[in-house]
């Protein structure tokens, strides 16, 4: 979904720059909610304001909630069919892939600073360590502790160039 909103707002409509997507897809991330509405919400912020900001939410929500809504009404019969239980497995696979390939497409475009790589590798190394090992730890520890330690750097950095430059 991500990718389909960057192809959207950002390559074809122009609605938002690709900056601005990478910051809304992280806030969107540590917000609650799908990333895909928090995503929606802000370009349709941008775009027209509060009103445009409830449309697209709307737009957003209003057709999955209607086709869940449906199914949920049929949906012990609808899994009682081999091949729609075997298409749920197959989607879980897809989502997967389609999120790798999220990820894959905004680590190419993103500007290569050494501190957030690191970030980003010591989070996936971390994340893998837990999955492997089945700890329990929760993702949110993990988002928290990057979040903590990136402001704690981005203050010292503050501060050493604020001394820098009462120096001069």
């Amino acid at each position: 979904m991500i990718a389909l909103i960057e192809a959207e707002c950002v390559e074809k409509k122009k609605w938002i720059t690709h900056d601005e997507m990478m910051n809304v897809t992280v806030i969107a991330e540590s917000t609650p909610g799908p990333i895909a509405i928090n995503c929606a919400t802000y370009v349709g912020y941008k775009q027209a304001g509060m009103m445009g900001a409830i449309l697209a939410t709307l737009g957003m929500v209003f057709p999955s909630f209607v086709i869940i809504y449906l199914i949920s009404m049929i949906f012990n019969d609808f899994l009682s069919f081999t091949l729609i239980a075997n298409a749920f497995k197959g989607i879980k696979v897809a989502v997967g892939l389609l999120i790798l390939n999220a990820a894959i497409i905004m680590i190419q475009k993103m500007h290569k600073k050494i501190f957030p790589c690191v970030v980003m590798l010591l989070s996936c190394f971390t994340m893998l360590l837990v999955s492997i090992f089945t700890l329990c730890l929760s993702s949110i520890y993990i988002m928290l502790t990057a979040g903590v330690i990136s402001l704690a750097i981005f203050f010292y950095k503050t501060k050493l160039q604020g001394s820098r430059e009462v120096e001069k």
